[in-house]
């Protein structure tokens, strides 16, 4: 049967932009749907920086992808001609025994990265913004840095754009279906068919893809911006870098350089602090005790930065039990669906090697990639 597509990809944000570029630059015919507009604040991908790191705490298996994102940053900077990586510098700060520390010394240490670690006194002397406990150390990584996610989606779609994807904003999907050799997937505007179907939902996923078998939780996350009280010159990228801080109680905060110059603040979040919500649900007001909440917990560790509050937005994390994310062909249709999911809280950074993973995955049922520690059936239910 003839296609009028081969490959349709639903969701253009982050992975969807990337799977739209990497598909459209190998030859495929490609179709994008998007629900809102371009580069979009409704979801995950949004908020002006994310940040990127390679000794990575979650679990070492992520590294040989974090390897190649790095790579792909520099190859769609030089593409598209826009910013994506700010390279400055982090730390990993916690006491010795937390996962933010530990987990990145264990990656770092079997991966063979460059890599320090700093003891209190270490910090303070060469972060002067940051004022760890005694007992807390770091590891410093050099090549950590932040990603421009708006500029990253940009990207992504200029490039499949230019290279032929045909891109359709506004146009949410209201269902899909396998069709033949193919899919069919219904808008509210038309009907389209293909070969291959790609599903980048983000905190849609609970709808979308309800027959993948993974219990999606979606958590409304605040993004905070502080003017810091000395102004931000000390807060520059040369001189703070960002960071992911663990509290002895296991609170993590992260946080960011001042990257966008006076007036407009350094921003810093909670992680995984939030409430859950849908897509549809969400408060999008940022309330005072919000503000607080954030401003007292930065006091005790970078006490400069809550000096005067500027702005706040919200965006979704989705986020499956384990935290790891979801690549797989659809375990019921693995003949032309594939998904992407389950990213949120720390998936930006793998965007354009994700996009490369679908890609391979969509045009060739397989990837050389190392992504056995997503396949959903790790989250199946034990049979009774």
């Amino acid at each position: 049967m003839s296609h009028a597509y081969d490959v349709i990809v639903i969701g253009l944000g982050g992975m969807g932009s990337a799977a739209a570029h990497h598909l459209s630059a190998r030859g495929a015919r490609v179709l994008g749907l998007e629900k809102f507009g371009p580069v979009h604040n409704r979801g995950s991908s949004h908020g002006g920086s994310r940040i990127t790191r390679q000794s990575y705490f979650e679990d070492p298996a992520y590294v040989p992808l974090l390897l190649r994102a790095y790579e792909l940053y520099g190859e769609l900077e030089r593409a598209s001609g826009r910013q994506i990586a700010i390279l400055g510098g982090g730390v990993m700060v916690g006491r010795p025994e937390t996962r933010t520390f530990a987990g990145s010394l264990r990656s770092a240490e079997q991966w063979g990265l460059a890599h320090e670690v700093l003891d209190a006194a270490e910090i303070r002397r060469r972060f002067p913004t940051l004022t760890p406990q005694d007992d807390e150390v770091a590891l410093y990584e050099r090549k950590a840095g932040l990603l421009r996610p708006e500029n990253t989606v940009a990207a992504h779609l200029q490039l499949a754009g230019r290279q032929g994807a045909a891109l359709q904003f506004d146009e949410p999907v209201t269902r899909w279906e396998p069709y033949r050799d193919g899919v069919r997937v219904h808008t509210a505007e038309n009907t389209y068919t293909a070969g291959q179907l790609v599903m980048c939902p983000g905190a849609w996923a609970p709808r979308l893809l309800a027959d993948v078998g993974v219990p999606f939780t979606i958590e409304r996350q605040v993004m905070y911006w502080f003017e810091p009280k000395q102004g931000v010159e000390p807060f520059l990228p040369e001189t703070h870098p960002i960071y992911i801080w663990e509290d002895a109680a296991g609170v993590q905060v992260y946080g960011f350089p001042a990257i966008d110059g006076p007036g407009l603040g350094a921003k810093v979040a909670f992680f995984r602090k939030g409430q859950v919500t849908t897509p549809e649900t969400i408060d999008r007001t940022v309330h005072e005790d919000e503000v607080q909440a954030m401003a007292d917990h930065m006091s005790g560790c970078v006490p400069d930065l809550p000096g005067t509050f500027l702005k706040a937005a919200t965006c979704m994390y989705s986020t499956t039990p384990d935290e790891h994310f979801v690549i797989a062909r659809h375990p019921a249709h693995p003949e032309s669906v594939t998904v992407a999911c389950g990213f949120s809280g720390h998936g930006f950074k793998f965007v354009p090697v994700v996009g490369e993973i679908l890609a391979d995955l969509a045009l060739t049922g397989t990837t050389a990639h190392p992504i056995a520690l997503f396949d959903p059936a790790r989250l199946a239910a034990a049979p009774d």
